[in-house]
């Protein structure tokens, strides 16, 4: 069951494009305008080439677990324990990596280089939150 991760998402300037791409279903990453690398979390400057030109690039939401936990206490209400916290690298670019969670797998279906794509469910009328499932 997806679940509303607390405290609810507070979006800032760089991150608006991304949560607003998920309202709309659609994972949309930084990419560099000058070098095109693709950047995640959203911040300001290019790690790659310094460049403070950027833009939402909408990708694919596919990828592989990178790496994951299972948390095993209630950190916060709401969350019941046990729940996952994987690191996804997306296919788009080596190294482009995004928190999130796997649904609708028991936790010891994960695992590492396990094939996922994102999935997206409106937790309240505001919020949307991303998700990711077991891909093909």
């Amino acid at each position: 069951m997806p679940y509303l991760p607390m405290p609810p998402p507070l979006p800032y300037v760089e991150s608006e494009g991304f949560w607003e791409g998920c309202k709309r279903r659609e994972l949309v990453i930084q990419r560099c305008k000058d070098c095109g690398t693709y950047r995640h979390p959203p911040i300001p400057m290019c790690p790659a080439c310094q460049s403070w030109n950027w833009e939402g690039t909408k990708v694919s939401g596919r990828g592989r677990v990178e790496g994951f936990t299972i948390v095993t206490r209630a950190v916060f209400p709401g969350m019941p324990a046990p729940y996952n916290v994987v690191r996804v690298e997306l296919e788009e670019q080596d190294g482009l990596l995004i928190l999130g969670n796997v649904i609708g797998c028991h936790p010891d279906e994960i695992s590492i280089d396990m094939p996922v794509k994102v999935t997206f469910e409106d937790v309240t009328p505001e919020i949307t939150m991303y998700y990711f499932e077991k891909a093909a």
